[in-house]
């Protein structure tokens, strides 16, 4: 089997070149032109192809993929899973909410010690 393979591919390259010459010696000296003769080099190339996979084993069927399924890796100390994150849990109070872009988040209310936006100094 090894030898008959190699056998095909020792044949490719003079046989391939024996077509070429043939064509063109064609070309010179019938009517036949090589632009319109050129199709039998890939007529060759099929049949050399055709012939060597007729002669090569059939490749194995893959081996099957075995999924195995791992634990998922330890989480540090301290911390939680994406499945319990902190985002699930609902936003805080709006009285607490210290801004965000635009400034779209309500205004806290003025301490105590007399800081307002107005006298942000916080003297009276």
């Amino acid at each position: 089997m090894n030898g008959t393979k190699s056998f095909v591919c020792a044949i490719r390259g003079p046989i391939t070149l024996i077509t070429l010459g043939v064509l063109f010696a064609l070309n010179n000296f019938t009517t036949y032109r090589f632009d319109q003769t050129w199709p039998v080099l890939l007529i060759v190339f099929g049949l050399l192809t055709l012939l060597r996979r007729g002669i090569e084993p059939p490749a194995p069927p893959p081996t099957p993929f075995a999924y195995t399924p791992q634990a998922p890796p330890p989480t540090p100390y301290g911390q939680t899973p994406y499945s319990q994150t902190p985002y699930s849990q609902t936003a805080p109070p709006a009285e607490v909410a210290k801004g965000g872009f635009g400034g779209s988040a309500p205004q806290r209310p003025a301490e105590s010690t007399g800081n307002s936006p107005a006298n942000p100094g916080g003297t009276a």
